[in-house]
């Protein structure tokens, strides 16, 4: 199936593991992820799925609910750095999907298991 046409966490997930295969094969060498970027891309997909906010998660540094433990959070920003504006070059749609879940407002109110969650 085509990038745009999965969910919004499909593609998110599909973006994250990219920059950290990028970021590891600049940094780690090699085309496999080393333990720690494989361990690290484990962390992501188990904390993407949980999300409660589901398919209308904003972009995680957008999200007022910091999920990840802070060492993860300090080197998915670091992966972040330096993925980043490689995207634009090497996945354009990617970049430019991110870029636009960056523009949009975080959801205030989600409903998740029928239950309403406020957020202020």
């Amino acid at each position: 199936m085509t990038y745009l046409f999965k969910k919004r966490r499909e593609r998110e997930q599909i973006t994250v593991h990219t920059m950290i295969r990028m970021y590891c094969r600049a940094h780690h060498g090699g085309r496999v992820l080393c333990n720690s970027c494989s361990e690290l891309a484990d962390y992501t997909r188990i904390r993407n799925i949980k999300c409660v906010f589901g398919d209308i998660k904003p972009v995680c540094n957008k999200c007022r609910i910091h999920c990840y433990k802070p060492d993860y959070r300090e080197r998915i920003k670091e992966i972040m750095r330096f993925s980043g504006p490689r995207m634009i070059i090497s996945h354009p749609l990617m970049a430019l999907d991110h870029l636009i879940m960056k523009l949009k407002p975080h959801p205030d109110v989600v409903l998740v298991k029928k239950k309403h969650i406020h957020l202020l």
